[in-house]
């Protein structure tokens, strides 16, 4: 790809849809069989990232072995909830309402001072309880449905978002989820709206992040395949888009790993005992 200076390079974030969606259908397939699962469980906020995992486990599973979890606060946005209706029923899904108003309150009431955004990460942690609860009820296998972005910014509640065991959109930019989303047909006013975690009214992702993701996206790829500086702002970005972005990859590497584990023995679990998923021994 001949790289253009002076002007954003999009472009270098283009993909085969059809061949991505077929990729991550086979995915989604071969990690639940893995664990002996044939049904999935997704939290749908009304946003793009978890209305294309939707759209993705319906393909994948077919609409029945599906449950969508529609986990509003008294308040979330009405137009995420209405959102979370539309895309269950473009593609099929039954929708499943829980509200997470009397867990997060009954937290609140006994915690002054508590502020809006520690009661945002208090909410997604409470709708990830519900999620995995229930999981345990259907026998369905949580999916995650954080973006690359997200994931490299730090731009999610820890032990909350990222909690589900498998993620098919962790490896897609925001911007090539929103491609992705058009393909397989998510609603336009969902594709098209402003993204936002809807942890407090009037909050959205770019604002908290201070740079635009289809900006951020395209920096983040130059960065990460070690592209200097000068080298990305020549392309048509501001060195303060460039340092934002640095900046926030930088301080939320602990994000993404396990818990940090003194190692004691020769056995130490993920640092000396290894065994990948598809490592399987058959019973008897």
């Amino acid at each position: 790809m001949k790289l253009i200076r002076g002007a954003p390079n999009h472009e270098v974030l283009d993909l085969n849809y059809p061949l991505v969606a077929e990729t991550l259908v086979r995915f989604i397939r071969e990690e639940l069989n893995g664990r002996d699962y044939e049904e999935a469980v997704v939290a749908v906020s009304g946003g793009v990232d978890s209305a294309v995992t939707l759209a993705l486990a319906a393909r994948a599973l077919g609409p029945g072995k599906v449950h969508a979890l529609s986990l509003p606060h008294r308040d979330s946005s009405p137009e995420s909830r209405s959102h979370a209706e539309l895309v269950a029923t473009r593609f099929g899904v039954e929708l499943e309402t829980v509200d997470i108003t009397p867990m997060v309150e009954g937290y609140a009431a006994q915690t002054p001072g508590i502020t809006p955004r520690r009661k945002g990460n208090v909410m997604a942690r409470a709708r990830m309880i519900v999620t995995f609860d229930k999981s345990e009820q259907y026998h369905a296998l949580p999916l995650g449905t954080g973006n690359k972005t997200e994931r490299l910014f730090g731009y999610f509640t820890w032990h909350a978002d990222d909690s589900p065991p498998v993620n098919p959109l962790g490896d897609l930019y925001k911007t090539q989820v929103w491609g992705l989303a058009e393909h397989l047909g998510v609603p336009d006013e969902i594709v098209h709206k402003a993204p936002t975690a809807d942890l407090e009214p009037g909050q959205t992702d770019e604002a908290d992040l201070g740079v635009r993701y289809r900006r951020a996206d395209v920096i983040l790829e130059h960065y990460l395949k070690g592209y200097p500086d000068e080298y990305i702002v020549a392309l048509g970005y501001t060195p303060a888009e460039v340092a934002t972005v640095k900046r926030r990859v930088n301080r939320t590497h602990y994000k993404r790993h396990l818990p940090a584990v003194a190692l004691l023995s020769s056995t130490a679990i993920n640092e000396f005992y290894l065994r990948p998923l598809d490592f399987r021994i058959e019973d008897g």
